[in-house]
Parts: structure tokens; sequence; C-alpha cells
């Protein structure tokens, strides 16, 4: 795999086999700078392999990346060290000037500015995860790849963990790739939403509605339809499940 800097994202021909499986098998992408890019698709289709790549975190697979210098991951768990304060959890691995300083400006944006000193353990689920936004912030990237981050809030506070994360991204404007098992989510945050099935990129959905955008909106309830068609879901007593949980049973 060969692996270069530019501002934006370029992948080509991106294949990835594990035992006899190719779980990638010649994806191509472009992320534009400062675009949001959700990716969708069945479990184990591969979209946290793709975006172990694109972090640099998996160099055993064939193609061409290219991809920004400044890139952070946050993840579906929070992974912060429970013997560090926050602050410090927030600057790990970080080397300058001031960083108890940094990390208190980026816990600032994610409103947990009081919580600098507090241990990670008494922090609540939600609160870990802002944690994890700031320490991403923190590094400025160019590329800020989320791998499920909302996965295991409960619905209240991913959705308030959302509008943070669309808060934040219309503040610093980084190229964003999400991935996610939930349509709603990708809908509301992203610019275009991708299928990924059979190791390839196979559908593209442009989300071309104003921000911020309403789940009640027919245009959102239209493309809500066609994701959902795109994944081989069918919306079995729509007026009983929500759409994640209509995928999420599928997926």
């Amino acid at each position: 795999m060969t692996i270069v800097e530019q501002r934006g994202v370029r992948v080509r021909g991106l294949r990835r086999v594990f035992g006899e499986r190719a779980v990638l098998d010649g994806v191509d992408l472009d992320i534009a700078p400062g675009e949001f890019v959700a990716l969708l698709g069945a479990s184990g289709s591969g979209k946290s392999t793709l975006l172990r790549a694109l972090a640099g975190l998996d160099g055993e697979g064939g193609g061409e990346i290219a991809v920004p210098g400044r890139r952070a991951v946050v993840y579906q768990e929070h992974r912060l060290l429970p013997w560090n304060r926050v602050w410090d959890n927030v600057v790990l691995g970080l080397r300058g000037r001031d960083l108890r300083g940094r990390a208190e400006a980026a816990l600032a944006e994610v409103g947990l500015a009081a919580h600098a000193d507090a241990w990670p353990l008494t922090l609540s689920g939600g609160e870990s995860q802002r944690v994890a936004l700031a320490r991403a912030l923190v590094r400025t990237p160019d590329l800020l790849l989320l791998d499920e981050p909302f996965g295991a809030l409960d619905a209240l506070t991913r959705l308030n963990a959302q509008a943070l994360v669309a808060d934040l991204w219309a503040e610093h404007r980084p190229a964003v790739l999400l991935v996610t098992h939930d349509v709603e989510e990708a809908l509301l945050l992203a610019d275009r939403a991708l299928l990924l099935a059979d190791g390839r990129i196979e559908r593209e959905y442009a989300v071309d509605l104003p921000r911020p955008r309403s789940m009640d909106d027919p245009r959102f309830v239209a493309l809500r339809r066609d994701l959902l068609d795109g994944l081989g879901v069918r919306a079995r007593r729509a007026n009983r499940a929500t759409t994640r949980d209509a995928a999420e049973e599928a997926l």
C-alpha cells in the first residue's frame, strides 16, 4: 500500500484481504477538504477496515491512499486512561508548550471546561465521549475519522453528541469520514452518504439538504427510504420502529 499526504482524501484500488476473504476489493474514495462523508454498510462489510487504513493504522493492504498529514480518530469507546486527569487525557502523546492551556481550550469547545481536573471514572458516557472529541480537536486535524462514536450512547445523549459534532465541524471544517449503522445520523450530519458492499463503494447519495436538518422534511424522509432500500432494509411497521432499530435488526 502506498500512502502519501495531500489536503483531502484520495483512495484508489484499496484492497485488504483477511485469510481468503477480500474485505476491501478495489475501493475508490474521494473526500474533498472540509467535506463530511458518512459510510454505511452491513456488519463485516469493511467500514472500520477502510477507516483504519485512512488513519494509517493498517498498512497491510494494496492500493494507493492520499490523506492529510494531520489526522485524528474517535472510536465508539472513548479509550480514556483512568489514571490520568481529563486534561492530561486530552493532550496524551502531544509535545510542546502550554499543553494544559491547549487541553482546556479544547475541553471548553465541548462544554467540559469545568472537568479538566476530573478523573475519567467520574464522567458519564456522554461526557467521556466529549473528552474523546476534545482529544481529537486539540490536534487540529485536517481529517477527522469517526468510527461509530455514538453507538454506545443512549438515545438522548446520542442526539446531543450528534449536534455537538455538527457544530464543531461547522467551526473547524476538517474533512470527516463517519462510519455508522444509523441512517438518520448519516443524513443529519453528512454531505454525502456512501454504501460499502462487496468490498467496494456501491452507491453514493448526495445529502443536499439545508442545515440544521429536520427528520420531518419530506426530502429527508425520501433520502432515508432510498438509503434503507440500498441497505436492503424494508420498513416493516414503520409507525412502530425507528429507522435505527430497523437498520440494526437487518445488519
